[in-house]
């Protein structure tokens, strides 16, 4: 998360909650939106009157329904939805024709197991999910709470709450349903709630009843009317109104408690129920995030309609051929076996036609029946093989330890198994910083107060006191769950008695840092603290936000003596030197991405009111107090000297890679206070465009303010990151940061993580208009000779570089040798890079990009969004500052809609939810922001190192592995059906079998689909230490090594040649021979089961066991069914295969059509290796050899990655 002191939660665009189409405006800046409704269009709760609330029954009740189906609807319903995948429509389609007698090829019930097999194997995992959902519902709708009927609360099925019931949930209980806040059994109506259900966030939300029902709820008289916005999937917004007692009371986001979640650290909690069942906000976002689709896949279907081509060419040829055959023979088809048009015999149906309608249906029926015959040309189990694939490489990528972070005790997730190859192709990587580059656990390290800076560790004379976790000011003392550096000097100017303006600036600075702020503190009571220099007895304090920014500003202002202690929805309490200071609240403008700032106002004890402000620079210099002429000469230089010191800090914190923030206030006027408390009252009960009414309102208070100081928190670098980002540097992915943080620190930790190096030339792009931000970009482009590049098509230079890998010998390359060549090849990516970034001039050193969200509001708005394309393209580095939600997703989407590569954004808040779904890979970081970016992401993990192993060693696996199991599925099915094809090509083109009707339907689904899946999970081409070592290697999945156009085309003519061999071999064998049809059918079916298993031998880079037993299991498996099918004696094939057993020329023609069908590939295979290896093949040779180049190794030790 990126923006800096403020809760997470709240900057989220409310876009990628209403899961609404994304369209031009995804890629604008973040303005703000309402989307409260009109007043006429609001909801009625009458409290405690459920029967009038829901006259028109217009409102749901509690129960929910996650399941599918019912008993009666499942089977109609599941085949509905089942027949929605195209390839089951094929297989009906397939089936259904071969029912017709005249295109019986297969017997009618084989032609339909395939397909009854897939429909019947879905429908019991359907059926036994769906069972499990019903009974998952049954637990939850039968659950019990009180609720208040006839004068007291009575228990009462959660099915059967209705909305304006008034319900009571005690502590460590789930919500039953969305709540208004009525009351707690804490006096002041808080109440702490644990969302962990609803967004996966651990900490604890403060939420609070109004004090206006709290004080009347011992009575337990419950009325009034609620006003509130209609259900919508917003869980961070909630607006409305009570009419209570005559007062309109506003509601919002802090008096709703939601449905899922539990009630914490409270005896019970009371409220009235405004959305139940279905129209809860934990169900309306219960919908999965959309599913993404593999680019492989994509591919893969553009040959799949190659196939479907040579599928309607070969039935087409037969067709013909049966016409023209018939139309030759037409003189003898009264007395062919086969075509005879007539009955032989006599009776009643003599000279009547026999199965013959003419040569016009005989070609239409033999295209038919072709096409049953060829069926699976057509991969339809590739889809389910490689659905099996993904799942068993989930589970190992899920069980690497390497990628476990015992600190978040969190393991590897996969969360969607339709992207694993995608994994090995990554060109951009698009990345959060804070939490994600970061550890997101805030501490206070810097301060400046009325112009000076405090929190300087220079040596052995600094004036810190290094890890106190006690807040040691005082009579009372505090002990901190953290521990805070304390300046001495600025302790001793805190605890001075002079009523000088620093001294008052410095108690206003460290106030406001405990009082302009959403964290709760949690007590835990008297604890010892063993020091000298203190008492032995301190309470111990702790504090709950839902920012890590927030609650070390809190810490730090505890460790100077200023401890918030108590909060409420109306007060809070600051011990102030052991002194408690009860703080009246009047109100509170909660941050929000167009105003960047917080502010609240508050009444101290003297009746005096005033508004304290802090927020990002950016925002909060331009509402500080200006000097005019008729300000006094010495208070106007204070106050530039003041400003001037105070900017100068924060640059020096940014420069040194902290977060900032700046820090004001001023005392309200009666007017000033009058008239904002007005317009606050009406703008806090609107209904409509409330957002935008408290930001008008909070303007008005918002201004002139005085400057009090600015703070620096350091986030630090977590472990590995440097070392991740140069490996996918050298890998060659560009990694891109986005981050909401100023320009100085996002600079500052793009050195200290090496994303950006000292010989770097870095483009600042900071516009403010439209004219200017198009100066830069083009002054940029002028100035570094960049020119527009067409990225969807290399240039030929570029592709004759990508082919140049280096000739090695695989049997005569010594260390030496191996190393230059490695670096020869390195040379040569490193120029494919540079062609690539577009750099056309010379330049001297790389390029890096920092970009501000300001310029990207009028680039990504206007029509600059090409110039901004070709300039970021052109950089090694790209750094974009202070950068909305929804302009992340904007930069994203410029890479993506403009270039082929395949993009991955990572984070781990809300804030990068929509980064994540907009890229091709989203990756989650289990932070401390909660789990919004786990829940929508594809992967998860709990450090960014732990992206290096998975792209660089999992993705490079994934990708070989799914790119050949692709290319072999083609082959498997290509072969078996060219094989029928030649076949019936010699049979008069009569669409008959040699083969049994089960051999055909096993082929697929038994002989051959075991080794595949096998291979496809285990197969390894390098092991994870050489691709960690050599970097570079990752590089042959964005060349397509492992899957293109080029190699379907060269498999399909190996597969042609392959389909000859197994053919012909054994026809000109046994052409003199008395060997029947069956026979040779069961001598082709073993024949082509043991090639395309040797075949698979043959590329298989590791052996294992497993992979041995799948292998040549397979054959053995073949054997022991046709054994079993020829043992029956109502098949027409019945014991042929023990009588071809006897026969030596049986099993050295298995051996021959082996050798023959794969000669010319082994052939190939060598002389590439030998003359033209890539780089895979030299680092395996490497790798065998155990003669790596040492000076190639990174920094890190490989396996601790």
């Amino acid at each position: 998360m990126e923006v800096q002191g403020f809760p997470a939660a709240l900057e989220i665009s409310a876009n990628p909650l209403q899961g609404e189409k994304w369209n031009k405006s995804r890629r604008k800046s973040a303005h703000f939106e309402d989307s409260f409704p009109c007043e006429e269009n609001s909801r009625l709760i009458y409290i405690n009157d459920p029967v009038k609330t829901n006259d028109q029954y217009e409102f749901t009740g509690n129960e929910i329904c996650t399941s599918k189906y019912t008993v009666i609807t499942f089977l109609p319903k599941n085949l509905f939805i089942q027949f929605h995948r195209v390839a089951y429509l094929y297989f009906l389609a397939i089936a259904a024709l071969n029912q017709l007698p005249p295109l019986a090829v297969f017997g009618r019930t084989v032609s339909l197991f395939p397909l009854l097999f897939v429909l019947f194997v879905t429908a019991i995992k359907d059926g036994y999910e769906d069972w499990r959902r019903h009974r998952s519902d049954r637990k939850e709708n039968n659950r019990e709470a009180y609720v208040f009927q006839s004068d007291r609360f009575q228990l009462k099925k959660w099915k059967k709450i209705r909305a304006g019931e008034v319900v009571k949930v005690y502590a460590d209980e789930t919500l039953p349903c969305d709540m208004v806040l009525l009351g707690t059994s804490d006096p002041t109506g808080i109440a702490y709630i644990q969302t962990m259900n609803l967004d996966g966030e651990s900490n604890l939300k403060t939420r609070y009843a109004r004090q206006e029902t709290v004080v009347t709820l011992k009575e337990q008289q419950f009325s009034g009317l609620i006003k509130c916005e209609q259900p919508n999937r917003n869980i961070y917004e909630f607006a409305g109104n009570m009419d209570f007692n005559g007062q309109r009371i506003p509601l919002g986001q802090s008096n709703i408690v939601l449905r899922g979640c539990q009630l914490k650290n409270v005896d019970w909690a009371v409220g009235v129920v405004v959305y139940a069942g279905q129209e809860t906000k934990a169900m309306l976002n219960s919908a999965v995030s959309p599913s993404k689709r593999s680019k492989l896949e994509g591919y893969m279907n553009r040959e799949t309609l190659w196939l479907s081509v040579f599928l309607f060419i070969m039935c087409a040829v037969v067709a013909l051929g049966m016409g023209l055959w018939l139309e030759r023979h037409g003189h003898q088809l009264d007395t062919l076996p086969y075509y005879r048009r007539r009955y032989f015999t006599d009776g009643s149906n003599n000279k009547k036609y026999y199965k013959y309608y003419g040569i016009a249906m005989e070609v239409f029926f033999s295209f038919l029946s072709s096409v049953i015959v060829f069926q699976i040309m057509i991969p339809i189990s590739l889809y389910i093989t490689m659905e099996l694939v993904r799942l068993g490489q989930s589970y190992f990528m899920i069980g690497d330890t390497r990628m476990y972070d015992k600190n978040s005790n969190s393991r590897f997730q996969c969360r969607s198994l339709n992207i694993n190859e995608d994994l090995g192709q990554i060109r951009y990587v698009f990345s959060d910083k804070t939490g994600t580059l970061t550890e997101n656990k805030m501490n206070f390290r810097r301060a400046s107060v009325f112009g000076k800076d405090y929190g300087k560790i220079s040596g052995p004379g600094s004036h810190m006191l290094q890890g106190v976790s006690i807040a040691v000011i005082g009579r009372r003392r505090w002990k901190l769950k953290s521990t805070i550096n304390v300046d001495l000097e600025l302790v001793a100017l805190l605890h001075k008695n002079l009523a000088d303006e620093e001294r008052i600036s410095a108690h206003e600075f460290f106030l406001t840092l405990a009082a302009c702020n959403t964290v709760i503190p949690i007590l835990w009571g008297n604890s010892s603290y063993a020091n000298s220099e203190f008492l032995d007895e301190a309470e111990t304090i702790d504090y709950q936000g839902e920012s890590p920014d927030e609650q070390a500003l809190v810490a730090a202002a505890s460790a100077y003596g200023y401890t918030l202690i108590e909060r409420t929805s109306g007060h809070i309490v600051v011990d102030v030197n052991g002194e408690e200071l009860r703080l009246d609240v009047l109100g509170l403008h909660e941050f929000d991405s167009v105003r960047k700032r917080m502010s609240v106002v508050i009444r101290f004890p003297n009746s005096s009111v005033k508004v304290l402000v802090k927020g990002a620079d950016s925002s909060m210099f331009s509402i500080i107090m200006k000097t005019t002429e008729k300000t006094d000469e010495g208070y106007r230089e204070s106050l530039v000297g003041i400003r001037r010191a105070t900017e100068n800090h924060l640059l020096d914190y940014s420069s040194k890679g902290l977060r900032t923030l700046v820090v004001a206030g001023k005392d309200l006027t009666d007017s000033e206070f009058t008239e904002w408390q007005s317009r606050y009252e009406d703008a806090s009960t609107s209904l409509h465009e409330r957002a935008t009414k408290l930001r008008h309102t909070a303007a008005l208070i918002e201004c002139n303010l005085n400057l009090l100081g600015a703070t620096g928190i350091e986030d630090k670098l977590q472990d590995g990151v440097p070392e991740a980002i140069e490996s996918l540097r050298q890998a060659g992915i560009k990694v891109w940061v986005l981050t909401g943080d100023k320009q100085e620190t996002a600079i500052s930790i793009g050195l200290s993580c090496k994303l950006l190096t000292p010989s770097m030339q870095q483009i600042i792009v900071n516009g403010t208009s439209e004219d200017e931000c198009r100066r830069l970009l083009t002054d940029a482009k002028s100035k570094y000779g960049i020119k527009l590049v067409n990225f969807r098509n290399s240039c030929p230079r570029m592709k004759n570089l990508q082919n140049s890998y280096p000739d090695i010998s695989s049997n005569a390359k010594t260390s030496d040798i191996l190393m230059h060549e490695i670096e020869q090849t390195r040379s040569a990516n490193d120029i494919v890079e540079f062609h690539e970034e577009g750099l056309m001039g010379s330049v001297d050193g790389p390029l890096a990009l920092v970009i501000d969200g300001n310029s990207l509001v009028y680039i990504l708005e206007k029509d600059l969004e090409q110039e901004l394309f070709d300039l970021a393209t052109s950089c090694r580095v790209v750094i974009c500052c202070r950068v909305a939600p929804l302009q992340k997703a904007g930069i994203v989407d410029l890479i993506k809609s403009r270039t082929n590569d395949m993009t991955l954004a990572i984070g781990d808040g809300a804030n990068d939810v929509s980064m994540i779904q907009m890229a091709d890979v989203g990756v989650g970081i289990s932070g401390q922001e909660g789990r919004q970016a786990v829940m929508a992401a594809d992967f998860a993990m709990g450090q960014f190192r732990f992206l290096k192993r998975l792209l660089l060693v999992h993705g490079h696996w994934n990708y070989y592995r799914v790119g050949y199991l692709v290319l072999y599925n083609f082959y498997r099915n290509a072969v078996f059906v060219l094989m029928l094809f030649w076949f019936i090509l010699s049979t008069a083109f009569s669409t008959t079998s040699a083969l049994t009707d089960w051999s055909s339907v096993f082929y697929s689904v038994i002989y051959t689909s075991v080794p595949t899946i096998v291979v496809g999970i285990l197969d390894k081409d390098l092991s994870h230490r050489t691709l960690l070592r050599y970097p570079k290697l990752y590089c042959s999945g964005h060349r397509h090594e492992s899957y293109n156009l080029r190699l379907f085309w060269i498999t399909m003519l190996d597969t042609f040649w392959q389909s000859l061999v197994l053919f012909y071999v054994p026809l000109f064998t046994y052409r003199n021979s008395s060997i029947d049809i069956w026979s040779l059918g069961s001598l082709w079916t073993i024949a082509v089961v043991v090639l395309v298993n040797v075949h698979l031998a043959m590329d298989i880079q590791q052996w294992v066991s497993i992979t041995h037993i799948a292998t040549w299991g397979s054959i053995i498996i073949t054997y022991a069914c046709m054994v079993i099918l020829d043992s029956i004696p109502i098949f027409p094939n019945y014991w042929t295969i023990y009588h071809l057993a006897k026969s030596e020329t049986y099993w050295l023609m298995i051996m021959l059509i082996t050798i023959i069908a794969l000669l010319p590939r082994f052939l190939c295979k060598v002389v590439r290796q030998l003359l033209w290896p890539s780089d895979i093949q030299i680092a395996r040779e490497a790798e065998i050899l155990g003669k790596f180049p040492n000076h190639l190794r990174s920094s890190q030790d490989q396996d601790s990655s």
